[in-house]
């Protein structure tokens, strides 16, 4: 498909949604599937159709639209109604408010809300207005335009200049700086190159980059085929879990229709540019999130990390030179093509730039999928988008970074979220778990919960994780139960460092983060259940004396 090819797909997809007035938006992600938005969707295509309303109305099955917590979403355009909570007996009222041109006022959820106006939407653009199954939508949206500039307008310098400029850093959790690892893999002399995405997502409670791969899959294929081209690859790999079955259907479906397309495979777009991707699927494994550790498993191996350096970039797959990203990194390529480094740097802060998806999630009002500006304070995302605690409930603290982050209490909510800020406190930004919890926690059974995470995910390969983080979960757990002694706190605490510090990959030299956040925020609730009581009145700490 060449440039003037793309954009007569474009025109005739434009044309051809113009031809109806009303297009109702069903959300078709995980999240409202498991609501009942398929049975949702098939109603109000049934009603339509007895109504006779199929040439004034088109029912199309979308990606996330954000707002999980009032799924299942419908959304009708042009009209602007959005609608929560749909049953398949919603359908008749959703189809005659279209006629009379009034919302259904009991379904309604307002649009002009903090959690829609206070996001910035670059990776997640998408989400929500195209069907993730046609292709013909993407390139109606602007798809593969970046890519096409790219090949045909930009060398592969250029466009590494430009994911440096814009201040790009890894959304893995990590926060490397994207056009340095990209620059570091063109310059290799390797014959052969790779370039993978990790989509390897396992944080309780996240659920970004599934949500964008159901949402925009062609984005990431496009933001991989760039990358590619810009470091001199010629193979790629998505390395998703197995427990995503719906991204993997999609990734794939978009891989046979981009492949058909000419915009993926051999000479693409009619240049000499040549880009295959496979995608391949992962057991589960959280340690298969660690860049060498799942590089084994695309290999065929146990999925267990190695000792670094050499560095992928230098001795990655098969020992040859491999850029490796994840979802959300590869999904901000196309953005930047088109618009330019200097307009994406002019977003977030100094040194975090552009935005953040984010999975708000646990006891908050408003639980889903955001994207904000870097520099946005956890006060905001949390009152403001996140609509405060529910139930009358007081904020005692917010996870960020999954069970590698931190516990932050209420006296730094209006801390920014930048990678600096966070890594103050104790925490990290992560690859965007988001985690809010009341005044019904406690913070030591909630240390127990993350530790018990981290030691059922330890590969085993080195003793510092592996033994490690099953004494850290014993002490912790005697201390849920009152059975702990006086020497609990300092040993909770020595044993932390040694992990951090003696720990292969970054599963063991982080586990003891929650650990560590809440002693240092939260030390009076140990102390508490050293002395036989629970603060928050969840634990049985005295049951056992």
């Amino acid at each position: 498909m060449t440039l003037e090819e793309l954009q007569r797909t474009a025109q005739e997809e434009r044309a051809s949604q113009s031809k109806v007035a009303c297009h109702l938006h069903v959300c078709t992600a995980a999240s409202c599937l498991s609501a009942g938005s398929a049975q949702v969707k098939q109603a109000l295509e049934q009603e339509l159709a007895e109504r006779g309303m199929r040439s004034f109305c088109r029912v199309k099955g979308v990606g996330c639209m954000g707002l999980c917590s009032a799924g299942p979403l419908v959304a009708a355009h042009p009209e602007g109604f959005l609608y929560g909570r749909v049953t398949p007996e919603d359908a008749p009222d959703i189809t005659r408010s279209l006629v009379e041109g009034r919302p259904v006022r009991r379904l309604s959820v307002p649009t002009d809300q903090p959690f829609f106006r206070r996001q910035l939407k670059l990776v997640l653009e998408n989400a929500g207005l195209v069907d993730p199954e046609r292709l013909e939508e993407y390139i109606a949206a602007g798809g593969y335009a970046s890519l096409l500039k790219a090949l045909t307008e930009m060398t592969p310098q250029d466009v590494i200049r430009e994911v440096t400029i814009s201040g790009l850093r890894g959304r893995g959790g990590a926060g490397y700086p994207t056009g340095l690892k990209w620059s570091t893999v063109a310059k290799s002399t390797d014959a052969e190159k790779y370039v993978v995405c990790n989509a390897d997502e396992g944080d309780p409670g996240a659920f970004m980059d599934r949500a964008v791969l159901e949402s925009d899959p062609h984005r990431v294929l496009e933001g991989m085929t760039i990358a590619a081209y810009a470091v001199g690859a010629r193979h790629g790999f998505i390395y998703v879990r197995a427990e995503y079955p719906l991204a993997v259907a999609r990734l794939r479906t978009a891989i046979r229709q981009a492949e058909r397309a000419g915009l993926l495979g051999n000479r693409i777009a009619g240049t000499p540019f040549s880009f295959h991707i496979e995608v391949r699927l992962g057991a589960g494994a959280f340690v298969c999130g660690e860049e060498t550790a799942l590089m084994a498993s695309i290999e065929g191996r146990r999925g267990t990390p190695r000792p670094r350096p050499p560095y992928p970039a230098e001795y990655g797959l098969w020992g040859h030179s491999t850029l490796i990203n994840n979802v959300e990194t590869f999904a901000n390529i196309p953005v930047i093509v088109r618009e330019g480094g200097q307009w994406f740097a002019r977003i977030g802060t100094a040194t975090s730039k552009g935005t953040k998806v984010f999975a708000l999630a646990g006891r908050v009002v408003n639980t889903g999928l955001i994207e904000v500006p870097m520099g946005i304070s956890l006060r905001e995302i949390i009152y403001e988008i996140g609509g405060g605690i529910p139930d009358g409930r007081r904020f005692k603290a917010v996870q960020t970074g999954g069970p590698s982050g931190g516990c932050i209490p209420e006296e730094h909510l209006d801390t920014p979220v930048d990678y600096e800020s966070l890594a103050a406190l104790g925490s990290m930004m992560g690859s965007g778990g988001l985690i809010v919890m009341d005044d019904a926690t406690c913070m030591v059974d909630l240390a127990r919960f993350f530790l018990e995470f981290s030691k059922g995910e330890s590969c085993g390969k080195c003793v510092p994780c592996r033994v490690g983080t099953a004494h850290l979960y014993e002490l912790l757990d005697r201390l849920v139960k009152g059975e702990a002694d006086g020497e609990s706190l300092r040993m909770l605490e020595e044993l932390s460092d040694l992990l951090r510090h003696t720990s292969l990959c970054g599963l063991g030299q982080s586990a003891p983060n929650p650990v560590l956040s809440t002693l240092r925020y939260f030390r009076e609730e140990y102390e508490a259940h050293l002395a036989g009581r629970c603060l928050a009145g969840t634990c049985r700490v005295g049951a056992n004396r």
